[in-house]
């Protein structure tokens, strides 16, 4: 996963400066907020259109959809200084804990 965070950096506009007031810290959020919702869109069309029925060329747009979400969350964390293995590992542990407690079900983060 940092290999690809690394490789990734290369097809960014901007530079990561360490000051997240900066159009492009920002433009990161707000692409990952829009790559999210053309993701979710795909889905919704694939329920609404197709009665949920997903063929290959769909699978391979959704495909290309969640690569650039993954894109922007790579490159959020660069921003951040965290590497995306660090990211994925804190994730499963969290998942992990939630597991062992019964609590996958319910809200909030700190469950």
């Amino acid at each position: 996963m940092n290999e690809y965070q690394d490789s990734a950096k290369q097809y960014d506009l901007f530079k990561a400066t360490g000051n997240y007031n900066t159009v492009a810290f920002v433009e990161k959020i707000l692409g990952l907020a829009g790559e999210a919702g053309e993701t979710a869109d795909k889905i919704k069309k694939i329920l609404r259109d197709k009665d949920g029925i997903i063929c290959e060329e769909d699978k391979i747009e959704i495909v290309k959809e969640l690569g650039d979400v993954l894109w922007y969350i790579a490159s959020i964390s660069r921003y951040l200084g965290v590497p995306l293995e660090e990211v994925a590992r804190t994730n499963l542990e969290k998942l992990e804990g939630r597991r062992k407690n019964n609590l996958l079900h319910g809200e909030g983060d700190n469950r």
